[in-house]
């Protein structure tokens, strides 16, 4: 038997399609999210973690997050941090040390994660310009601060979690 894959809906950000798969020689459909990805960037200095507060829609509410954006499809993640680390925070660095990867939501979504640590960064000279609808500030958060934020529920984007702890973990 083989697995036939229907687009429902093609848009700007992710698409959304129904799979046919096979399990134990019989046939059930899922619904599947296809995204290209994402980064994200933790910045860290003089013992503190700078993140990006913004509205986030989807959530109806703010949130604390690592720089972070979409990958275009078929782009380089590593690319896509230091644009995003431009855009967003203003900097730029040496390179790119990769924490991890992670999927979000393996159920029922292909987006993959890659988070990375910023190595000296310093400010911009080049200035790229943030999205349109972009509407964010950013906090610098002494790590401590941060991770204790993490027990009490304040920040709960899985890929800022991740950042946080592995800075608190390898804090200097």
């Amino acid at each position: 038997m083989k697995e036939k894959e229907n687009i429902i809906y093609k848009g700007k950000i992710f698409d959304l399609i129904q799979k046919d798969v096979v399990i134990n020689d019989k046939i059930y459909q899922r619904d599947i999210i296809r995204h290209p990805g994402g980064v994200g960037v933790l910045v860290t200095k003089e013992g503190k973690i700078l993140f990006v507060k913004q509205f986030r829609h989807a959530i109806n509410k703010e949130t604390l997050e690592i720089p972070a954006g979409k990958l275009e499809y078929g782009e380089d993640p590593k690319t896509c941090g230091m644009r995003e680390l431009n855009e967003e925070a203003y900097l730029e660095c040496e390179e790119l040390q990769l924490i991890t990867s992670i999927v979000s939501t393996p159920g029922f979504c292909d987006e993959r994660i890659w988070i990375y640590e910023a190595i000296h960064p310093k400010l911009t000279t080049h200035h790229l310009t943030q999205d349109e609808d972009e509407n964010i500030d950013l906090v610098w958060l002494n790590i401590n601060e941060a991770y204790q934020m993490i027990l009490d529920q304040k920040i709960d984007d899985a890929k800022t979690i991740i950042a946080i702890q592995y800075a608190f973990i390898n804090r200097k």
